[in-house]
């Protein structure tokens, strides 16, 4: 599997033409991402963990572009079923088998107001994924303080972890370490950190710190194969 950082909480996932997968897809306005939404292509699936516009981002337009199918909470789901984007809506602790493998909702501890023009509107739970294909266990932590939660996730013999070091929205580096030592992955990239001056982080820092897991900081752009 190869998998794609494009700055913030967004990854691309590919395994083939038959899954090509972003998660959170904030490019346009992404300040770290070096690609525009117009040059991706062939996008099977979509997966958004919360109506936060740094990680809805560019789903819309993609997705309608590309044909994608957008998995995500019910509210958000509804939401982006009124502008014609085919959704798959689960709610936490939900898991389902899908054409790629399996797909399983977690707990996040954060918000999911969506900002529109006529206001905020209802965006559901925040949630991260454990995505399963080709053999591979990904976590994706969205936007997440530390919970206990993750401690369950121990259990899975998650291959990837994603997550989140910046603070002030979500774990800051000392508390990504810990949720490190609950969820024991084989390998762990930061992300959420340094695209504005709040969640300004040093992932070097938070590499040094981690002493479970091996660590992997890819820059925006930069790609590694799983």
């Amino acid at each position: 599997m190869k998998i794609t950082y494009y700055g913030q909480s967004a990854f691309l996932l590919e395994t083939g033409p038959e899954f090509r997968a972003l998660i959170d897809p904030f490019l346009t306005g992404n300040p770290l991402c070096p690609v525009s939404a117009k040059s991706i292509s062939g996008i099977t699936h979509i997966f958004v963990t919360h109506g936060h516009g740094d990680h809805l981002g560019d789903t819309a337009p993609i997705a309608k572009r590309c044909g994608s199918l957008v998995v995500t909470n019910h509210e958000l789901g509804d939401f982006l079923a009124k502008q014609g984007v085919r959704v798959h809506t689960m709610h936490i602790g939900g898991r389902v088998r899908m054409d790629f493998g399996r797909v399983k909702m977690t707990p996040a501890l954060h918000g999911s107001g969506i900002s529109t023009a006529e206001g905020m509107k209802e965006g559901g739970n925040p949630c991260g994924f454990l995505i399963e294909t080709g053999g591979k266990k990904i976590y994706h932590a969205g936007d997440t303080g530390l919970t206990m939660d993750m401690k369950l996730l121990e259990a899975e013999s998650v291959d990837l972890a994603m997550l989140p070091i910046g603070g002030n929205f979500t774990m800051d580096i000392d508390d990504a370490v810990r949720a490190v030592s609950f969820i024991r992955p084989k390998l762990v990239v930061p992300m959420h950190y340094n695209t504005f001056d709040v969640i300004r982080a040093d992932p070097e820092e938070f590499k040094a710190k981690v002493q479970d897991a091996q660590v992997l900081v890819l820059k925006p752009g930069e790609s590694m194969e799983l």
